[in-house]
């Protein structure tokens, strides 16, 4: 009888740590394999920059390849939904952005996705000011010569985004309703893509973030005007902000994080802030963010659902503010 007994503890045991949590040991078994790290948007943009600088770091500390995987479409909205689906084991994480995680919600009537219920935040990873370009060989110099010349030219400015509702539309629909200045906007799957169409002349003029523009800024391929903070950028010390330039009051910034599939355990989840906030910490690496012009902001996961929570109220108000919709 009491064999019998002990062997049904050891059954019962060994069924109800099936359910347990990752934790001791089975934490240390992770990862095993590669990590899919999904950037919804193109090669060649801003979102895919950050993708891949950390994606060397990371892969280090973790032991296991990480791979950037562009999937781009739907302002987002398919990588993103990707990543909503897959399974919450760990090995896939997504770029997160004020687009596909606060204001695609209120310009998309069905979203294949709930950015907070099919999400786990893991933290976030910038704060960007925008910069608004031309070409280095345009006659257009400051900010009040672009107003200008929207003004006498009205079907003449057009700017490029990463698709409507980007951080790259929001900022000159701004600009276009503070200054009254018309601008003719033209969305891409992509800043990547829109930059390029920047620098053949197909659009006028771009507002992009500062880590896909810094590269064709420093080759001297485009110029900037101004960047959309309050305050300037460390990596553009030259250039004024749109509140310095005569447009006052004028503040606005882009932001990033990383995210996993809702239901990743929570050991996992620490995992990788741990290991992030590490990676931030490195000066070496610190020196390679802050050259694409982003503030360091690795903090905790909650700390970055509370931004989504913040920014979902305040940028959706925006949103609706400037009559915001699809192209």
């Amino acid at each position: 009888m009491k064999l019998i007994k002990k062997c049904l503890l050891l059954v019962t045991a060994a069924a109800m740590s099936i359910f347990l949590p990752l934790t001791g040991h089975a934490q240390d078994k992770w990862p095993t394999q590669a990590i899919t790290f999904v950037v919804p948007y193109p090669p060649g943009g801003p979102t895919d920059v950050m993708a891949r600088l950390l994606s060397v770091p990371l892969s280090t500390k973790l032991g296991v390849s990480v791979v950037v995987e562009n999937k781009a479409g739907a302002s987002g909205n398919i990588g993103t939904a990707q990543v909503a689906r897959a399974k919450p084991d760990g090995y896939t994480i997504l770029l997160a952005a004020s687009g596909n995680m606060t204001i695609n919600k209120v310009i998309f009537k069905d979203l294949a996705y709930d950015p907070v219920k099919d999400f786990a935040p893991i933290t976030q990873i910038s704060k960007f000011p925008l910069v608004l370009e031309v070409k280095a060989d345009s006659k257009i110099k400051t900010l009040q010569e672009f107003i200008d010349y929207a003004k006498a030219n009205p079907t003449k400015v057009t700017f490029g985004s990463a698709g409507s509702g980007s951080p790259q539309h929001l900022g000159p629909e701004l600009l276009k309703k503070v200054t009254g200045a018309p601008m003719q906007h033209v969305p891409y799957k992509g800043a990547g893509p829109a930059a390029n169409d920047l620098l053949g002349g197909q659009i006028f003029s771009m507002c992009d973030i500062t880590a896909g523009s810094m590269k064709y800024i420093q080759s001297g391929l485009l110029r900037p005007i101004a960047v959309t903070t309050a305050t300037r950028s460390p990596v553009l010390p030259d250039v004024p902000t749109m509140d310095e330039a005569g447009v006052k009051g004028f503040d606005f910034f882009a932001w990033h994080g990383i995210s996993a599939p809702a239901n990743t355990p929570v050991a996992i989840i620490d995992i990788y802030n741990k290991t992030l906030l590490e990676i931030f910490k490195d000066p070496d690496f610190r020196k390679k963010w802050e050259a694409i012009g982003s503030e360091i902001v690795a903090g905790t996961p909650q700390q970055f659902a509370d931004l989504i929570d913040s920014e979902s109220i305040r940028l959706g108000a925006l949103v609706k503010d400037l009559n915001i919709q699809l192209d």
